[in-house]
């Protein structure tokens, strides 16, 4: 069996953490996912990425909640638990911390959500092809 740096069971965890921010995942099984101890994996991960592997999770949920008040009007408690945060309380702290107001405030410095169309995929490749084409479509030539 070839030897794997440790980056690379550091890079499974960040991934996992990445994917599943929405489940009640944990610094255990994120260290499990790297193979290593929760000690050891703590440490690594810090020294690997400059963040400890919790703050990184809680990171991943905040900046897709964020993502969610901008684009969503579904109510700040089921943004909450659809980012894998059970605690309205915890989850209106940790986001003041992090974007300096709270959900509810920093949702109403964006236009409302159902005030965005949603235009369907065909129609957005349909406005965005060249206008002037390059296989000789725009002009007819005489024949000679």
């Amino acid at each position: 069996m070839a030897f794997v740096p440790p980056a690379r069971h550091l890079l499974r965890a960040k991934d996992l953490a990445d994917a599943r921010y929405f489940e009640a995942v944990d610094v255990d099984e994120m260290a499990a996912a790297a193979g290593l101890s929760r000690a050891h994996f703590s440490r690594e991960f810090r020294r690997a990425f400059g963040i400890p592997p919790h703050a990184y999770l809680l990171t991943r949920r905040l900046e897709r909640a964020a993502a969610l008040l901008r684009n969503t009007d579904n109510s700040v408690t089921e943004i909450s638990l659809a980012v894998g945060l059970r605690g309205i309380g915890s989850f209106t702290t940790s986001f003041k911390r992090a974007y300096g107001m709270t959900p509810t405030a920093y949702r109403d410095s964006f236009p409302p959500a159902a005030g965005q169309a949603v235009i369907p995929a065909c129609i957005v490749r349909a406005y965005g092809r060249p206008q002037h084409r390059t296989f000789r479509e725009d002009k007819a030539t005489p024949a000679s």
